[in-house]
């Protein structure tokens, strides 16, 4: 019970020790939440990335390409290769897929339409759930598209709204949520035909075909069997399993999320610096203070603790606060990056937010030991002195 009261006075110290300085504390918080909201943001995009490109992907699923094409808008495929990759052994289904986007580079407000036979995309999207509007007006529509909840969310769109994207105009017919894909949460699923005329690519034309096989055992036969049956062919096909057609996709967005964890890494070493120099102004600024503390029965040991507290305490608010900014910030701004149409949501999670809460303490508990050090080790006559 003594240790409580102990602790519950230190903590209370602590705290006034930080308001009685209200604009150094202001602006090391301050500094604190600017740098863990960076930090937040940063793990999110690795997060992101790893659910994007792994764990979305699906084991008994091939992507055919076109050989040595790398952008949906140089990818072309007669559309009826179908037939011919449904007759081999192991095949369990084709769709064909026809992909226009705004920008084949790295950006920040990427849109992907899709375009899929209506006839079979309900059936072989069982994992699609409407959220708002309806299959049948979908399928009335020519023009119609089906968008997933982030892109509606980022271009604040509803049912019956109109909008336009890389020189196609379509009507919003419906909002739909994927419950194992992100990817499908960042698109516009429009009707294939309509697609194929509004890009002037052409009936006939697709980018791409997703094949799924019976057993994942057989993805590796059935897409060597593919690229052979295509490899005399005028267009040659290339055949991956869809977790290495993601990550090879997502090659830039990879190296931008290399480079962004040195950013992550900087705002660490900038939060604990920040938090140090100001616990280190305070501790010289109330010297006489401390030894006054020591007189009254103070020990060396809880003067420590009641810096080293101040740190945590800088430390733990300025982090809650940077990463529940970058929390709301993600989560209602709806905040994507695309390549090659792969488009990466950044959706914010709470494995985040509590490795960013802890990663905060922790900084303080850093940056405080060596003022705590400095601020304990002095005698009585020393402080006084000095003071």
């Amino acid at each position: 019970m003594k240790l409580f009261f102990i602790l519950i006075n230190i903590a209370s110290l602590s705290c006034k020790q930080a308001l009685r300085n209200r604009t150094r504390s202001f602006l090391t918080l301050l500094g604190v939440a600017t740098g863990m909201f960076l930090f937040a943001s940063v793990e999110t995009m690795q997060g992101s990335l790893q659910t994007a490109t792994v764990s979305n992907a699906d084991d008994t699923t091939l992507v055919v390409y076109r050989e040595n094409r790398f952008c949906p808008a140089t990818s072309r495929l007669p559309e009826h290769y179908k037939n011919e990759i449904a007759k081999l052994p192991g095949v369990k289904s084709v769709i064909p897929i026809q992909i226009v986007v705004n920008n084949c580079g790295t950006s920040l407000d990427v849109v992907v339409f899709r375009g899929v036979p209506s006839d079979t995309f309900k059936d072989k999207n069982g994992e699609i759930k409407m959220l708002k509007g309806s299959w049948e007006t979908w399928q009335k529509r020519d023009d119609g598209a089906l968008i997933g909840k982030n892109l509606a969310k980022r271009r604040k769109l509803n049912v019956g709204d109109l909008f336009d994207a890389a020189g196609i105009t379509v009507s919003v017919s419906g909002v739909v949520e994927a419950e194992d894909s992100s990817q499908n949460d960042n698109v516009a699923f429009v009707h294939l035909p309509f697609l194929q005329q509004a890009s002037k690519i052409g009936l006939g034309v697709v980018t791409q075909f997703n094949v799924k096989v019976n057993d994942s055992s057989l993805i590796k036969s059935v897409s060597h069997a593919i690229d052979q049956r295509f490899k005399s062919d005028t267009e040659p096909t290339s055949t991956q399993p869809e977790k290495a057609f993601f990550a090879n996709t997502a090659t830039e967005l990879i190296e931008l999320i290399r480079f962004s964890r040195w950013i992550g890494l900087a705002c660490v070493c900038a939060v604990v610096g920040l938090i140090a120099n100001s616990i280190l102004l305070t501790v010289r600024g109330k010297i006489s203070e401390h030894a006054v503390l020591k007189t009254l029965g103070y020990s060396k040991v809880m003067i420590g603790w009641m810096i080293l507290a101040e740190g945590v305490l800088l430390s733990g608010l300025g982090g809650f606060l940077g990463i529940f900014a970058s929390y709301c910030f993600l989560h209602y701004q709806g905040v994507s990056i695309g390549n090659e149409g792969l488009v990466l949501a950044f959706v914010p999670s709470s494995e985040v937010v509590f490795r960013g809460i802890f990663a905060s303490l922790g900084m303080g508990v850093i940056a405080g030991l060596y003022p705590a050090w400095q601020g304990s080790k002095s005698s009585i006559q020393e402080s006084l002195k000095t003071a």
